[in-house]
């Protein structure tokens, strides 16, 4: 589009006189910029220009106190960017960044500081807030709630990637090398291994002190001058690679017992972790509630270890990450948490005298835990595939998992994950079966779409396998993806049946409040907003075929294959953030003030800024569910 026609189309430029218009587009400049480059970041000095994007995406940026990148708008095509500091002269206040190949006018300053004089709307606009209005109040309150540095030191562990803490470059070797060579150089360098690395550099193999010693001084009749390291390593050596976060290396290095992990970027070893290296960092908090899972002997300790939850939740949420990241992390530890209490109860069947009969079964979390969106104190929503045995084996298989399952819903009630009020838990026999009882209830759930059924496969199809065979889990999911696309109608009775309530705001944009119960005065950020975004991406997705199981990642792949627009999506992003964010902090404070943790909260009792983003992330939320009740409204059955 010409520049002359998108500026008198736009605020503020439309008003002024023509004469003004030919000098713009006589002194413009037409500049492109290829993807992903920053035209300019946060804090730069002002480059002189403003600049009309001709055609392209650009994403504005600003950083948050824990070194984050949080986008807070985008500009497309006729829109335009880096007026402020014209008027200013301020350095930037947040980053321009091409999301795809871009064309700019660039309009120097000098005219519009002229132009000032007799035209002073253009200042009035420039110097107005002109970010998202989630992105904006979100980035202001998740600043303003940084925390202290004890905060900051718990957050450590959680926000550190190995790239930052790793050995580089790390002590190697070739699979040629003898052993006596080996040896001399594990004495000289004061170490315990060395990574065995091929011609390209690509790990493939470690070996250690102690497999000299196995393999061979403690054999007898070994010719230690012509054995080679290749005969002695551990081959295939598990590897992370540089962007993974130090907690997750801390509890992956648990599991399996490692005492060192290299570090490979594109198939390349780049540095190496060992436990001493991490320890280095890891906070007493850390370590407790990951080191101490996979030990954990007792219900009562795993029990203890989940009332620490809410320290690192305070601790994260103060290291300003982005709530999805923190809902991740937490997660991972429910998750091991979770994984420890069906250890401990296998143990404690076997000392009773019972075991799993020889069959292949996986345990299925589902729900927020299948999502891995799990908070403080999430119920349980779980559920058991057996592989398809013969039906004269039923009383075998029930004679250990019937009782097993009481056991283990009772043990994670302990453990601090209340029984789930709908009863979706092992413990009941609709959430056990055959890979054939579960395609037959599924088929069932399809064809008849009464509320019962569409209220839990919507928990159901958000499940993730936790312990056994998770091929099982495949299978259950391809059971999944066919029966939608044969009966894409029951994602209308998905549709109808969440759409049943709106948000609650009223039509002049006023909190609406429960009148009557406990919750009287309060509103429930949980469900006046988190499980529409939930369920309504769900939907999209399951209609897609799409595998991916968390929301920001079924959002992305629903970008991806261009049924959400980049600036859609992230406006739906931005909201969930939002929301999570605001619950997570007041359960936190419930927890902390000895109160019961709740997702209703009063929403007079937050500040201005607090208040206007929690209205701006409901209205978000509502233009969602209008999307979604036209689209599927369309469905045809």
């Amino acid at each position: 589009m010409p520049l002359i026609k998108q500026l008198q189309e736009t605020e503020p430029f439309k008003d002024l006189p023509e004469s003004v218009f030919s000098e713009l587009r006589e002194a413009a400049v037409l500049k492109k910029y290829p993807a992903n480059h920053d035209i300019f970041k946060q804090n730069d000095s002002p480059t002189g220009y403003l600049y009309v994007i001709k055609e392209g995406l650009i994403t504005i940026t600003l950083v948050s106190p824990g070194g984050i990148d949080m986008v807070v708008d985008y500009r497309k095509e006729g829109q335009f960017f880096g007026g402020t500091p014209i008027f200013t002269g301020e350095p930037y206040a947040g980053g321009a960044r091409t999301v795809k190949p871009t064309v700019c006018y660039l309009i120097p300053a000098e005219i519009l500081q002229r132009l000032q004089k007799d035209n002073p709307q253009l200042v009035t606009f420039f110097t107005s807030a002109v970010l998202s209005r989630v992105r904006k109040l979100y980035s202001e309150i998740v600043t303003e709630h940084s925390g202290s540095a004890l905060n900051q030191m718990e957050a450590f562990p959680f926000k550190k990637r190995l790239s930052e803490i790793m050995t580089s470059p790390a002590l190697t070797c070739s699979p040629e090398v003898t052993v006596k060579n080996v040896a001399r150089r594990l004495t000289e360098h004061n170490v315990s291994f060395l990574v065995v690395v091929d011609e390209r550099n690509t790990p493939v193999g470690v070996v250690t002190g102690s497999d000299l010693v196995a393999k061979v001084l403690a054999p007898e009749n070994v010719d230690i001058e012509s054995l080679v390291v290749e005969d002695v390593m551990r081959a295939k050596p598990k590897t992370m690679t540089p962007e993974t976060y130090m907690y997750e290396a801390m509890a992956y290095m648990t599991r399996h017992g490692l005492n060192y992990l290299p570090i490979v970027d594109r198939e390349q070893l780049v540095g190496v972790i060992t436990p001493r290296d991490l320890l280095r960092y890891r906070s007493q908090k850390a370590l407790l509630l990951l080191g101490n899972i996979k030990e954990e002997a007792t219900i009562e300790g795993l029990a203890s270890i989940h009332k620490e939850m809410v320290r690192v939740a305070r601790a994260l949420l103060s290291e300003t990450r982005s709530t999805p990241e923190v809902m991740e992390i937490l997660s991972h530890i429910h998750h091991a948490i979770i994984r420890r209490t069906f250890q401990i109860c296998l143990t404690e069947m076997a000392a009773e005298g019972l075991t799993p009969p020889d069959i292949r079964y996986c345990f299925l979390i589902m729900g927020s835990a299948g999502r891995k969106e799990m908070l403080l104190y999430p119920d349980q929503d779980n559920g058991f595939i057996f592989e398809d045995f013969a039906d004269s084996r039923q009383a075998e298989v029930d004679a250990f998992f019937i009782p097993f399952s009481e056991k283990l819903n009772s043990a994670l009630a302990d453990v601090g994950y209340p029984l789930c009020d709908g009863g979706v838990m092992v413990r009941n026999q609709e959430w056990r079966g055959r890979l054939c009882d579960w395609q037959t209830r599924i088929n069932s759930w399809l064809l008849d779409p009464e509320p019962t059924h569409v209220r839990n496969s919507s928990i159901f199809f958000d499940f993730l396998p936790l312990f056994g065979d998770v091929e099982l889990a495949h299978h259950l999911r391809d059971i999944v993806t066919k029966g939608i696309e044969v009966h894409q109608g029951f994602l209308y009775h998905m549709m109808t049946l969440d759409l049943r309530y709106k948000v609650p705001l009223g039509l002049l944009g006023r909190f609406q409040l429960e009148k009557d119960g406990n919750n009287a005065g309060h509103l429930s950020v949980k469900y006046g907003g988190c499980v529409y975004i939930v369920d309504c991406v769900r939907m999209f997705a399951l209609e897609r075929g799409v595998q991916a199981i968390s929301t920001m990642d079924r959002l992305q792949m629903l970008v991806d294959e261009n049924v959400f627009a980049v600036e859609t999506a992230e406006h739906i992003r931005a909201a969930f953030e939002a929301l999570i964010f605001l619950r997570l902090r007041h359960e936190i404070g419930l927890i902390e003030a000895g109160q019961t943790p709740s997702h209703f909260l009063d929403p007079h009792l937050l500040s201005k800024t607090e208040q206007d983003l929690l209205k701006e992330s409901f209205q978000a939320v509502a233009k969602l569910q209008d999307a979604s009740k036209r689209h599927f409204s369309r469905t045809p059955f």
